[in-house]
């Protein structure tokens, strides 16, 4: 017996492609950036220190809390 090779079946065709919707351009803002107060233009939580005790203790623990972390 002889078996013919089988025909393989047509490529599917891929499916036709949508054109793509273009993406919404960024808006300019031409307003003056530096009219603006950032967080960092506030000092608040920048060494100050906390309401109520004058004594020593308090103190040393404000010291301890606000030194930077290489002095150990």
């Amino acid at each position: 017996m002889s078996t013919a090779p089988t025909p393989e079946p047509p490529a599917a065709e891929p499916p036709p492609s949508r054109p793509r919707e273009p993406r919404p351009q960024p808006a300019l803002i031409f307003d003056d950036p530096l009219d603006q107060q950032s967080s960092d233009d506030t000092d608040s939580g920048w060494g100050e220190r906390p309401a109520g005790g004058g004594d020593s203790a308090a103190d040393l623990a404000w010291f301890l809390d606000e030194k930077p972390p290489h002095h150990l």
